[in-house]
Order: structure tokens, then sequence, then C-alpha cells
């Protein structure tokens, strides 16, 4: 009996030191791939502020709340299954799909820059929006669907960094890269939008310094959140084009990709001192001229398509 007893301890022992080893995996797994996705997560960071602006500051929570949890939806709900189910029987269709969702997310940025331009988006939305619930509805629908294109590529990428991983550890990585990526981009989001109710929180402290620092917040918010609107829109044309210029590497296209690599390695030399920056400035260049141009032409397309009239 004593010697069953402690048999089924060592038993217990080992499968508890082989879970802790899983996770200690997952754990590795997920780092190494959430850190490859690193850049994206700075594009979806910058993209979302802009779909609180104009919002009244008791609703910026809540809207964020919302785009959060469709957030996780997108990743945990849609795109992991799909990632998933593609990388084990599809893996070819896994670039042109990613190529599609690059250039929507190019087409959607040059659209709001010909309505900024132009003005005529925003008479037309004015006239259309009726109640904040409806303004609130569209905002959050908006974001979740910019946020589907950017979450697919960050799993992607993710998914990338994890070969010859079992299915299990595979899902299980994704998943807690989805979770951590989704609640550390929105909290920053939630913290950025909410920094002048800090700020006027902090106009009203005894000390003097913290006031002034108060007041700084408060001031300098409005030309923030205007400034990461505009940066949003930039980003969406630059993680499109990086999208494509990829897409067209694997199809074994390169020599655009290979041109714009080329002009950042060119570009390093010539400014050692800040080499790595350079080059990955003028990556960035490249990816934002290449996504402005297929935005365009879509754009352009979409415009020559006869308007139904009701």
């Amino acid at each position: 009996m004593a010697g069953g007893l402690v048999a089924l301890l060592d038993d217990v022992a080992a499968l508890a030191k082989l879970a802790a080893a899983s996770l200690d995996d997952v754990a590795g797994a997920a780092g190494r791939a959430g850190a490859k996705a690193a850049g994206v997560v700075i594009d979806d960071t910058a993209v979302t502020p802009r779909y609180v602006v104009g919002l009244t500051p008791d609703r910026e929570l809540p809207i964020i709340w919302k785009i959060t949890l469709g957030s996780l939806r997108n990743k945990l709900l849609f795109i992991l299954p799909i990632a998933l189910l593609l990388s084990a029987f599809a893996p070819w269709a896994v670039t042109p799909i990613l190529m599609l969702g690059g250039s929507y997310l190019c087409f959607e940025a040059v659209e709001k820059i010909v309505e900024a331009l132009t003005g005529h988006h925003a008479e037309e939305e004015i006239a259309e929006i009726d109640t904040p619930v409806e303004l609130e509805k569209r905002q959050v629908t908006g974001a979740i669907r910019t946020d589907f294109i950017l979450s697919a590529e960050i799993m992607a990428i993710a998914l990338a960094e994890l070969p010859g991983v079992s299915l299990a550890m595979r899902a299980a990585a994704l998943a807690a890269v989805a979770v951590a990526i989704t609640i550390g981009v929105y909290g920053v989001v939630a913290l950025i939008v909410k920094m002048d109710d800090i700020g006027l929180h902090l106009s009203k402290k005894p000390s003097a310094g913290t006031r002034r620092l108060g007041l700084g917040l408060v001031h300098a918010m409005p030309v923030l959140l205007q400034a990461l609107s505009h940066i949003g829109v930039a980003a969406m044309v630059w993680v499109g084009g990086g999208i494509l210029l990829h897409g067209l590497e694997a199809f074994g296209l390169g020599a655009i990709p290979h041109f714009v690599h080329h002009l950042g390695e060119q570009a390093a030399h010539a400014v050692p001192v800040a080499g790595g920056l350079v080059e990955w400035l003028v990556g960035a260049i490249g990816s934002a001229i290449l996504g402005f141009i297929v935005g365009g032409v879509i754009v352009g397309a979409f415009h020559l398509v006869p308007k139904k009239t009701h």
C-alpha cells in the first residue's frame, strides 16, 4: 500500500514537472512570437486612439473596452482557428490573404487622406449620423474592422516564429500572444486617451510643480490625440505597404522589395552613426510609398464604380 502511494506521488510529481515544463515552453514560444510582432503592435497602438477623437470624455473608456472585447474576439474566435487550419492544411494561402488585408489597410488610409483633403466625407457623415449612439457604433465597428487586419498580421508573424511545434503548443502560444498583446495595446490606448483627466486631477494638487505638470498634460493631450490620429492613418499605409512588400518577396517578385532593402542598406552605410534607424526609416518610407500607390489605385477604382441612387 505504502509502495503504491509512493509510486502515485512520484507519478503526480512527474506530471507536475511535465506541466511546468510545458508552461515554460508555451511562455518561451509566446515571448519569441510576440517580440517578432512588436512592430505591428506599435502601429496598432497608434491607429486606435483616432477612433475616440470627437467622442465625449465619459464615453472614451467604454468605447475602448468595446474595441478590446472585439479585438479579443477577432484573435481568439476567428483568426486563431483559421491560422491553425491554414498552417496545417493550406500554408500557401496565408500570404495572399494577408496581402488582401494589407491592400484593405492601404485603401482605408488613402480614402481617409482624400476625405481629409476634400472635406467631402465629413459633411456626409454629419448628415448620416443622427445620434451619439450611432456615432459610437460606427467608430467601434471601424476600429474592430481595422483591428482584424492588424491582428491577423500579428498572429501570422507570431505563427511564423513557431516552426516544428506541436499543434497544441502552437495554439497555446498564439492564444497567450493574443491576450497579452490585446491587453497591452488597449491598456496603453486607455492611458493615452485619459491622460487629460489625469492631468486635471494633478492640476488640483497643492504642489506647484505637480499642478504645472497636470496643466501641461491637459493642454498637450488634444494636440497629442490629433497627432496620433494622423500617425494612425500613416501607420495603416506603412503597415499595409509592408505586408505587400513581404508578400511580393514570398511570391518570388522581389524586384521592388530588394530595391527598398538596397536603398535602406545604402542609406545606413551613408549614416553609420544611426545606421539601423536610417535603414528602418527608409524601409518604412518605401513601404508607405507602395501602400499609398496601391491604396490610391483601389480608391480610384471605387470612385469609378457608379454609386446606387435611392
